[in-house]
């Protein structure tokens, strides 16, 4: 008797599930079909244009917006989804969008547009003051969940952490430029502890037998430790010290060697913890502009207007050639060859950072091999994903078409990961480290590039912010037709400067600085590569000219203790020959290629002629000492 009564039952139960299954299905479209949708696309401003969307319209019928009672705007529908682009005054507004026998009303707020600027004005505000730019961008972009959010602080908070940074964490090209980060990392942590970085100066320094020839070692040793600027100024610093000493070469001119070897090369690198940066600040901000282009491209593209890293390099290799120098170096290294006194009298060296070298033997080839097989991997997957995807849309498999489709997110990464098994391995079977220890080091690296990865999150997150706000679209609306596009590239280069200066930090300038300058090249000048090119560029040089600038960057500070030279030394000696060098890139590199006077390659020669001439007749003659 239970029997059929539990069957009738299921067969109910089962009858009433598919009933609701089937009502869960419909209702949506019902709702779609007949419920037109009416919202704000994104945070409106007043005073400027914002986008409503209209949802679930009933095709080819016409529709009607009102906006506090009176009509802004009407049509037919085209499709069931339309956006109207509409300007509201600052405030709180009521619309009602008609069509046939439906009305929906809404609620829309739009704030003063001027408050569209506060996010990242606070971030650089703060920045400045506290000389946290970690702090300061969660603080920028904790303001802009507050504008979008109704000023609710709880939710501001809530939002900043659970919607903002999780998303930008999130994502998937977001997620590969933080592995590659971490893995690069690793890998340079093993390279180091291994002996690898200490074998590439050994190898450098065997021809150093006058002060030309030391300063020339140093520069070539610069330009060897490419992959970090943070291990460039410690290995170069502590391993080029004894030698310089014994050299008569001023600690001032050694620490300068130092400081113009770190960022700029490690800016320049195709493959270095800069890297993974660089080439996600790109691409976040090409992808939010719609600008059809692989970010690792663009980096590539990028490299010829990169005028002061460039100019820096081979200003540094005039001075060693020439050996002149002028200014306060002039001072310090007649000082240094006259008396042997490599220091300045009474002066306060930093702190010595020879400790921080490994214990083991140098070994060449722990560095070679993995930054060569890093390289190799990462050419190679932009060959193999740049021609699938060519191939794969019917187009002609040329080298430039292969590395335009290419996905280099993919690439980095795999590049990263075989580094990193090939320094791990090749750190073993030289017997300079076991597995554990191996493993160790290649933790300890990745933990170093922890905080750079957090800065990440936080600017990609403060520029899904600028972008929900349109705080480009006011920057370009207060711009207006006033500044020529000409002058962009310049304009940015010196705001890029000022900021790093004042902040001490490259990476926390183009943090700021890229959901901004992007956004507002392309719509100041629409479909003209060269422009954003140049504005790109603009950002990293003028971040990397700032930063060797200040006295509170982490590589000024490093190259000072490095070189065991007095920090103040090092600031008033270097600080001539960067001014130098910025002013040339202002007005040969930046205006006229800003104007279209000339391409980038002519600019480049033009900077280096003029450095030449100022050097050959400003600076003079520092005699050489040779102790053999």
């Amino acid at each position: 008797m239970h029997a059929p009564s539990h069957r009738s039952r299921a067969r109910v139960l089962a009858t009433c599930g598919a009933l609701l299954a089937f009502a869960s299905m419909l209702v949506p479209r019902l709702a779609h079909a007949d419920a037109p949708t009416l919202a704000s696309d994104g945070v409106l401003l007043g005073g400027l244009e914002g986008e409503l969307r209209f949802g679930g319209l009933s095709v080819g019928e016409p529709w009607r917006l009102e906006v506090d009672g009176r009509e802004r705007a009407r049509g037919v529908a085209e499709s069931s989804e339309l956006t109207q682009t509409i300007t509201l005054g600052s405030g709180t507004h009521r619309a009602t969008l008609v069509q046939g026998e439906h009305t929906v009303r809404a609620e829309l707020r739009a704030i003063p547009s001027w408050l569209a600027l506060l996010p990242p004005i606070v971030a650089i505000a703060l920045a400045l003051i506290l000389r946290q730019v970690l702090l300061a961008l969660f603080a920028g972009v904790f303001v802009g969940a507050l504008l979008t959010n109704g000023y609710d602080p709880i939710a501001a908070f809530v939002r900043s952490i659970d919607t903002y940074a999780i998303g930008a964490a999130a994502d998937s090209d977001h997620a590969s430029i933080l592995i590659f980060s971490l893995m690069l990392g690793g890998m340079i942590g093993v390279i180091t502890r291994a002996g690898g970085a200490a074998g590439l100066a050994a190898t450098v320094t065997k021809r150093a037998t006058n002060s030309m020839r030391g300063q020339l070692a140093a520069w070539a040793l610069g330009l060897l430790i490419f992959f970090d600027d943070y291990a460039n100024s410690l290995i170069v610093g502590s391993s080029m010290r004894p030698i310089s000493d014994r050299l008569r070469v001023s600690r001032e001119k050694l620490s300068f060697l130092v400081d113009a070897t770190s960022a700029p090369v490690a800016s320049l690198a195709l493959v270095s913890s800069w890297i993974g940066v660089e080439v996600g600040y790109i691409g976040e901000e090409l992808d939010a502009a719609n600008v059809a282009m692989d970010p690792y491209v663009a980096f590539l593209e990028t490299l010829p207007y990169r005028f002061y890293p460039w100019l820096m390099l081979f200003f540094v290799l005039l001075i060693v050639i020439t050996r002149r120098d002028f200014g306060p170096m002039l001072k310090a290294e007649r000082r240094a060859r006259e008396t042997g006194e490599v220091l300045r009298p009474g002066a306060r060296p930093a702190s010595d950072f020879a400790e921080a070298l490994p214990e083991v033997p140098p070994r060449v080839s722990v560095a070679i091999l993995p930054i060569v097989a890093t390289v190799l991997v990462a050419i190679g997957g932009m060959v193999v994903t740049g021609r699938a995807s060519v191939l794969a849309e019917g187009g002609e498999p040329t080298l430039r078409a292969i590395f335009g489709s290419a996905n280099s997110y993919h690439a980095l990464l795999w590049a990263s990961a075989v580094g990193g098994v090939v320094a791990i391995v090749t750190a073993m079977v030289t017997r300079a480290m076991k597995l554990d220890a191996a493993l160790d080091a290649w933790t300890d690296g990745l933990k170093s590039m922890l905080l750079a990865c957090v800065i990440l999150v936080m600017a990609w997150s403060l520029g899904a912010l600028c972008k929900e706000l349109h705080t480009a679209h006011v920057v370009v609306s207060l711009v207006g037709d006033s500044m020529p596009v000409g002058l962009l590239g310049t304009v940015v280069f010196l705001v890029a400067a000022a900021i790093s200066f004042a902040t001490g930090t490259s990476w926390g300038t183009m943090a700021i600085l890229f959901p901004l300058v992007v956004p507002l090249a392309v719509q100041l000048a629409p479909g003209d590569t060269h422009a954003l090119l140049g504005a790109i560029s603009s950002i990293l040089a003028g971040a990397v000219f700032g930063d060797h600038c200040s006295p509170i960057s982490d590589t000024t500070i490093m190259s000072s203790m490095a070189s065991s030279c007095d920090h103040v030394d090092h600031v008033r000696t270097q600080l001539p020959y960067a001014l130098l060098v910025g002013t040339v890139c202002i007005v040969v590199c930046e205006l006229p290629t800003g104007f279209g006077i000339y391409p980038p390659w002519v600019a480049l020669l033009l900077g280096a002629i003029t450095l030449v001439a100022i050097v050959t007749f400003v600076g003079k003659k520092v005699p050489d000492h040779d102790p053999r």
